[in-house]
């Protein structure tokens, strides 16, 4: 049986609290939800499938009205929010998503900006470029990582795999990125590192070491975070549009329990995002607009 007593309250799960991204993405939500009159229940999961799924649980049992979710690094299909489905409470996933599964999913296009990131640094002379990144079993990650090698491909660049460097994309990760990028003989002359914090940490760790960006590495990070700006050269970067996609997360999720939308029929909602180019990846000086929309 459906549940009837509203309880006014929207769960939220999200894979870690610490990234500006997820802060304006909860932004984003907050905004919607506010002014539709419900409260927010925020759960993170600390990239673990297993809290992941007592979150959900506990968040059902906490009689939420409806969900809003971006996945773990390590989760393995959608049973756990299964409970949900079940009930009738809608449910709408963001960034991070199943893409088999046919729930709602509010994205950005990640193939695209992988190889626009790509393709930027070879439009810069760059022929051995690293690419740092997280688990491929994600599927930002992995579309990421497409882009990548396709803008490669495109280019007549042979694929590496050893080029490839799988992190956590943590502080440390930035670190030890670096030292692995400096031991490589010659050295890249590009990389892409998807995620901006981790990209300033490596980018830091690397001239304190004598090496100049962009001249010896032209590098490109992703997220469009305020360390972007900081950092000295300033960062080329993805412009990831998290308030829009709270916002649209919220508003679509406030529609199904409105019954404007049937929870039946889902869709695939694509965010725009942009590369914004800075210092930190021109290298021929050529006067390039500084922003490409993606």
């Amino acid at each position: 049986s459906l549940r009837k007593q509203k309880t006014n309250t929207i769960g939220v799960i999200v894979h870690e609290l610490n990234s500006n991204f997820i802060t304006s993405v909860l932004a984003g939500i907050e905004k919607i939800t506010t002014e539709a009159g419900y409260d927010l229940i925020i759960a993170h999961s600390s990239e673990s499938f297993e809290k992941e799924a007592a979150n959900a649980l506990n968040l059902f049992h906490k009689r939420v009205d409806g969900l809003i979710a971006s996945l773990a690094f390590d989760t393995k299909g959608l049973d756990h929010f299964r409970a949900f489905e079940e009930k009738g409470i809608p449910i709408i996933f963001f960034d991070r998503v199943e893409e088999k599964s046919d729930c709602t999913k509010v994205i950005i296009d990640n193939y695209k900006c992988g190889y626009q990131a790509t393709q930027h640094l070879i439009s810069q002379g760059c022929r051995k470029i690293v690419m740092v990144t997280a688990s491929l079993k994600r599927n930002v990650y992995a579309q990421r990582h497409k882009g990548y090698m396709d803008a490669l491909f495109d280019n007549n660049i042979p694929f590496r795999k050893d080029l490839v460097l799988i992190k956590d994309l943590s502080e440390q990760c930035g670190v030890e990125a670096a030292m692995q990028i400096m031991k490589m003989k010659p050295l890249p002359d590009g990389a892409f590192i998807t995620n901006d914090f981790s990209a300033a940490v490596c980018m830091q760790t690397l001239k304190d070491h004598g090496i100049i960006i962009p001249d010896d590495i032209a590098v490109v990070g992703f997220n469009n975070d305020t360390i972007s700006k900081i950092i000295e050269p300033q960062l080329t970067t993805i412009h990831y549009p998290g308030i829009d996609m709270g916002e649209i997360a919220a508003r679509n999720l406030i529609n199904h329990l409105n019954g404007y939308a049937n929870i039946k029929q889902t869709s695939t909602i694509v965010v725009k995002s942009d590369l914004i180019i800075r210092k930190s990846s021109l290298r021929n000086n050529s006067n390039s607009k500084n922003r490409y929309p993606a």
